[in-house]
């Protein structure tokens, strides 16, 4: 089965087949900078080891950037498939649809419950509608499904999910904590179950531009740092985090609008916002080891706030067994992981430095007597969204995802 997966950024488009249940990686394919003039392209046909990257071309919309990644896809010299009719379905990491929590085919209903959530997910639900409505255009009779990212966590119980606001706005609005990552965690949660087996209490850390903490049980999701919207839990390169709700009347009452207050919230809060030197991890650490104050604070608050999510879901979970870095800090930044992981020895982690220090591709960090395995895992949500799509057109031969 051939499952094409796209993932739509706010201005790059990343592509990769899969032929399933093999999980064997055909193409893949990016493109950044979509939209501008100077946008850079690389494909990469495994089967022929084809590889082709273009810089400084014009890739001024969506439109052009699938139809030239389709240009590729199908061509003499770079392509994998003879005609179009061969992809089986394309599947996209698709984030929040109004009402639509778990895999959906992408109805014209479902992309209406996706705009109709573009004022709780606004850097990223637009994209993915436009990228969806260009392959709808291109394709018409593909299998187009989305693997939303709060669908991993409909398992946590709604004692947990519900905040304590008037009931009915949780009935009438849906106001709850949703969560996202849930391609992330749910490809680690499947990574750790070939390694443990059926049982386990795991804790994973999806650390990025977009910041996460996931508890999970016997692979279930029971916990998440993620709330309402992608702008909770954890502080993130941008977005603030959680914050007190009464900060933003406050600064009305100040003059400040509520455009302003959103972008701080939004767009200048995070590790930008704290360290004031960039939403980019390597650059603060490099203007902390140079002494920037601000730039160590950013740090600090930050692993702070992973620590305390930790400790809140190793009581939730009565215990850790697994505990995961992924992600783009997740997966290369030896000081956060050494920060976050020597202050967790009260929960049985043992860890080991120079293991730390020379982490590469999936590892183990912590020492042999831990009494916690601490893994690094580098994140592959596209082949978790693959094997979700293949798992559910196996169980459903009508195409009805749940």
């Amino acid at each position: 089965m051939l499952i094409l997966v796209c993932n739509a950024g706010s201005t790059s488009l990343k592509y990769k087949l899969f032929d399933m249940p093999s999980f064997n990686l055909i193409v893949e394919c990016k493109t950044e900078r979509v939209g501008r003039d100077d946008a850079i392209f690389s494909y990469k046909n495994h089967q022929t080891r084809f590889s082709e990257k273009l810089e400084g071309i014009s890739v001024q919309d969506y439109t052009a950037g699938v139809e030239l990644f389709l240009s590729y896809l199908l061509g003499e010299k770079s392509g994998a498939i003879k005609t179009i009719n061969e992809l089986n379905a394309v599947g996209f990491k698709t984030v929040l649809a109004k009402g639509y929590y778990g895999v959906h085919e992408l109805t014209e209903d479902v992309i209406a419950a996706m705009e109709a959530y573009i004022c709780v997910a606004p850097a990223h639900n637009p994209p993915y509608i436009q990228a969806i409505r260009v392959f709808k255009k291109l394709l018409p009779d593909c299998l187009m499904v989305g693997c939303f990212e709060t669908a991993f966590h409909t398992t946590v119980p709604l004692f947990r999910k519900i905040y304590a606001l008037p009931y009915d706005w949780y009935e009438k609005y849906g106001i709850c904590r949703l969560g996202f990552h849930g391609a992330s965690h749910s490809y680690i949660s499947r990574k750790i179950r070939e390694y443990a087996g059926e049982h386990y209490k795991l804790i994973s850390c999806h650390m990025g531009g977009s910041v996460s903490v996931c508890a999970i049980e016997d692979g279930r999701s029971v916990d998440t740092s993620f709330g309402f919207s992608l702008q909770t839990g954890v502080p993130h390169a941008n977005r603030c985090g959680d914050i007190d709700a009464y900060i933003i009347p406050y600064l009305l009452s100040e003059g400040l609008s509520m455009d302003e207050i959103l972008k701080g919230i939004d767009k200048q809060g995070g590790l930008l916002g704290i360290s004031g030197v960039s939403n980019d991890l390597r650059d603060i650490q490099e203007a902390a080891e140079a002494g920037n104050t601000r730039a160590e604070l950013a740090i600090e608050a930050f692993c702070d706030s992973v620590v305390k999510y930790i400790g809140a879901f190793y009581a939730v979970l009565g215990g850790m067994d697994y505990l995961v870095f992924t992600g783009g800090i997740g997966e290369n930044s030896v000081v956060v992981r050494e920060k976050i992981c020597t202050r967790l020895e009260a929960l049985g982690v043992v860890f080991d430095s120079d293991a730390n220090a020379s982490a590469s591709g999936d590892a183990v960090i912590s020492a042999s007597n831990s009494a916690v395995k601490v893994f690094v895992l580098p994140a592959n949500e596209e082949a978790g969204i693959a094997q979700t799509i293949y798992e559910k057109h196996r169980k459903n031969e009508t195409n009805v995802f749940l």
